[in-house]
């Protein structure tokens, strides 16, 4: 019982602190602190939403699609990566400091010539979310097959386990909480990688319709499309925070077991 409500109490603060900008937002737009046009209120920015409802839908069906088909491609070919510079000293080596490098190219700077190469359908789009989604994976997930415990690794050769299973029953389940933690990064990015291919170049998506915004000066449409570019990419997170539980569930284990152990230490100290 008390765990649920500290549970619910640590959901509050946030809650808090959201209205509480979202109040601050409102008296600086009533106040005109910031000119109206250029600042509207979270209202305005309501009403917009709701008065393009529909047209923001028909965009944001090309982004997530677009954002789907990168990210599972970036995810596959990180996560592949990172395998095979595990498996491979050569290749650790070889592709390391390349995949450091690509992340020293802005992706504003990447993207025109992405467009200019690709043309403006989907292609570019999607080679820039896969080269802003891959780089936390093949990091995160790498680093979690290094740090697997050495210790469990010898003990398992000298029972005569192969390399497959070494990999299965100590590497993979030590990575998985660096692969979770990278494809959160991922998922927030990838959207914004896709929003900002589209704002370059393109004939539909979220990007598009901000640049047409903007030029119309309607900058209650694109608070609105901020929004839900916003609320997108939390879902997304969520989704991932669900799907881990489902992955690791010993980790719920863990946590009941830490809890139990803390509650008797509070009884021992109390008594």
């Amino acid at each position: 019982m008390k765990r649920k409500s500290a549970s619910t109490t640590n959901k509050i603060y946030p809650i808090i602190s959201i209205l509480a900008i979202l109040a601050l937002w409102e008296c600086l737009s009533l106040f005109e602190v910031v000119p109206n046009y250029m600042l509207p209120s979270p209202a305005q920015t309501v009403e917009a939403f709701i008065h393009d409802f529909g047209l923001l839908m028909s965009h944001l069906k090309v982004t997530l699609l677009e954002t789907l088909i990168g990210t599972i491609m970036g995810v596959s070919i990180g996560f592949a990566s990172a395998v095979l510079m595990d498996r491979w000293d050569p290749a650790y080596k070889a592709m390391y400091p390349i995949i450091v490098l690509t992340q020293t190219i802005p992706a504003v700077a990447i993207a025109p010539l992405l467009v200019l190469w690709f043309g403006y359908k989907m292609m570019p789009k999607v080679i820039l979310i896969i080269l802003i989604t891959f780089f936390p994976i093949v990091i995160g997930t790498l680093d979690g097959f290094r740090s697997a415990d050495k210790d469990a690794i010898n003990l398992l050769r000298s029972m005569g386990a192969t390399r497959w299973q070494i990999f299965r029953h100590i590497k993979f389940p030590n990575a998985l909480p660096n692969f979770f933690s990278g494809l959160k990064i991922t998922v927030a990015y990838a959207v914004v990688g896709a929003v900002l291919a589209e704002w370059l170049g393109g004939f539909a998506g979220l990007g598009v319709y901000m640049t047409r915004v903007k030029k119309s000066f309607a900058y209650d449409k694109m608070f609105a499309v901020i929004f839900l570019i916003s609320i997108i990419s939390l879902i997304l997170i969520g989704l991932v925070n669900v799907l881990q539980t489902k992955c690791m569930p010993w980790e719920r284990v863990d946590d009941f077991e830490e809890h139990v152990r803390s509650k008797k230490a509070k009884e021992t100290i109390n008594y």
